[in-house]
């Protein structure tokens, strides 16, 4: 239980807050109205919110969703949709409004072992499924979130607010990852082994590695289920998710379309809650054989730890530092249009945002003034409206590390050439900000900044922009312009990071691995590659062959 508890230590710090990890035990410190009524469901202890009433466009939104049967309110445990044992709840918020969209079962300890027994049971009959059934069932289940595209594209931007086009960019990526893993899963092949002795075969299996736990993040609310569900599923694992408080909605809507495709009960099963509890629990167990996460490295780190009393198969997705490195040579408008895009997609809310941009001295000026002025045009709003390209951040605590990244940084001498504070739109909307005469001793060189904030590195020579880049724990995602293929190549190979993107600023894709070197995790997601996370290998050795 001590190793159990560091995980719950871990995800009780407040100072993780702006790392997508769930909502844990944020706390929302908003006064209540006196003109508001009172709640009169009981409410998670570890959650104190502000009451508001839902505006008639997001009631209309809602309303819509739930006519379609995706908007779902309580977890899922062996095929069967169920309220929190003790009838907890907790509200989930549109950011953009400070609204409250609808309340969802705040469950714990006990849902989750009943949701781990029910996932071990399926166990049993889905790893013995074969292949090409589950392939057709993964392959109808993308069929449907691509049919519900727009309905879960509006969920993800009530529930998290980036903007509508992202969203729906996202159902179509996420999605990709089941569509890939149907197809995946048919391919899961073992091997052959030349034997040292004529009487003997040596073959090697591949099998399912059995109970995953699944823990996500909020930024990225499909996406980051699907890229975890689907290899699991193809090679016949059973799965206990935990979606994030902050964004739960997206994942109760994606696993009902799961049940409409014909994934049997106890296949996928969704807790969601008080993470403490969940964690703890999906840690103790011993059915669970593997715990999957995305989010803060410190988290991760704890989880990792906590594995290790029942020794599971782990794969993290943890906190970035991506350096963007623009040499002289690079086609100006080229690397301003893949910074944008490496930057300021999700409001900065990724992993792989690029948090350092690390300039060459000769291109310096030009780059700093057109990135400005491209940054300058971006329209900040609600994300259901009309040419919105930037949302709010996810929380108050989001904004506050922001402003704390800048502040350090300006009292150090950076200086802010666009943005910089709060939007008038109020709440968690932060202009989007570009500052240079940022150096490498500044916390926001050294920290995941999480938000919309470009900062401006300058170096003179190649080796001095690798040295930068590469000073830091962390190494999820990287990226580099240069028009010259001799220097993307060695570049490419210097850079201590998972993913290089070389004259491009978006790079995830389901056919491609992704995950980090060094403290930005372990394993990797998507692809081929990824299918081996959910695997054992087991080695059979036939004797006595040459016997009748």
């Amino acid at each position: 239980m001590a190793a159990l508890n560091l995980c719950r230590m871990a995800l009780r710090s407040s100072k993780l807050l702006y790392r997508p990890y769930n909502l844990l035990s944020v706390q929302l410190q908003m006064q209540m109205q006196p003109s508001s009524p009172p709640l009169t469901r009981k409410a998670c202890p570890f959650l104190s919110f502000h009451f508001f009433t839902m505006s008639t466009d997001a009631q209309s939104i809602a309303s819509q969703l739930n006519s379609s049967g995706l908007l779902r309110t309580q977890g899922l445990i062996a095929g069967k949709w169920s309220d929190a044992y003790d009838g907890k709840t907790i509200k989930v918020y549109n950011p953009a409004t400070g609204e409250s969209v609808v309340d969802v079962a705040c469950m714990g300890g006990r849902e989750t072992n009943d949701a781990i027994s029910a996932a071990y049971d399926a166990y049993g009959s889905w790893s013995k499924t074969t292949a090409a059934e589950r392939s057709k069932l993964l392959r109808k289940w993308y069929d449907l979130l691509m049919v519900h595209k727009e309905e879960l594209a509006q969920l993800i931007t009530l529930e998290q607010g980036k903007p509508l086009k992202e969203s729906v960019g996202e159902i179509v990526y996420g999605a990709g990852f089941i569509e890939f893993a149907a197809e995946e899963a048919k391919r899961i092949y073992g091997d052959i082994v030349p034997a040292p002795f004529s009487d003997r075969r040596l073959f090697v299996l591949k099998q399912p590695v059995g109970v995953v736990g699944a823990i996500t993040p909020w930024n990225f609310p499909l996406a980051m289920i699907t890229r975890k569900v689907g290899p699991a599923l193809a090679c016949g694992c059973t799965v206990v998710i935990k979606p994030s408080e902050l964004t739960p909605l997206t994942a109760l809507a994606a696993v009902e379309l799961s049940i409409q495709a014909g994934i049997p009960p106890g296949v996928v099963n969704v807790v969601m809650g008080n993470a403490p509890d969940i964690g703890d629990a999906l840690l103790a167990s011993p059915q669970v054989r593997k715990i999957t996460f995305t989010g803060s490295t410190a988290v991760g780190k704890k989880l990792m730890a906590g594995s290790a009393e029942t020794v599971k198969k782990v794969s993290l997705e943890l906190g970035g530092n991506a350096p963007c490195i623009v040499f002289d040579d690079a086609d100006l408008d080229v690397a301003v249009k893949g910074t944008l895009a490496a930057k300021f997609r999700n409001s900065g809310q990724t992993c792989v945002c690029a948090n350092r941009i690390i300039v060459q001295e000769g291109i310096y000026e030009k780059f700093a003034n057109a990135l400005r002025d491209a940054v300058q045009n971006m329209k900040v709003g609600d994300g259901f409206s009309e040419g919105v390209s930037q949302g709010p951040l996810i929380n108050e605590a989001a904004v506050k590390k922001v402003e704390s990244l800048i502040h350090d940084a300006t009292s150090k001498g950076a200086k802010v050439i666009l943005g910089g504070k709060r939007h008038s739109l109020g709440l968690t909307f932060y202009e989007p900000t570009v500052i240079s005469d940022v150096n490498s001793d500044m916390h926001i060189s050294r920290e995941e900044a999480f938000g919309p904030v470009a900062p401006l590195l300058r170096f003179k020579t190649e080796e001095e922009a690798i040295r930068i880049a590469n000073d830091t724990n962390a190494g999820l995602g990287s990226y580099v312009f240069t028009n010259s293929i001799q220097r993307s190549w060695r570049v490419a190979e210097a850079l201590e990071y998972g993913l290089v993107g070389v004259n491009e600023g978006v790079i995830s894709t389901e056919v491609a691995p992704f995950g980090g070197f060094k403290q930005s995790g372990l394993g990797r997601e998507g692809s081929k590659y990824g299918m081996d996370e959910y695997l054992e290998i087991k080695y059979v050795c036939f004797g006595n062959m040459n016997k009748e």
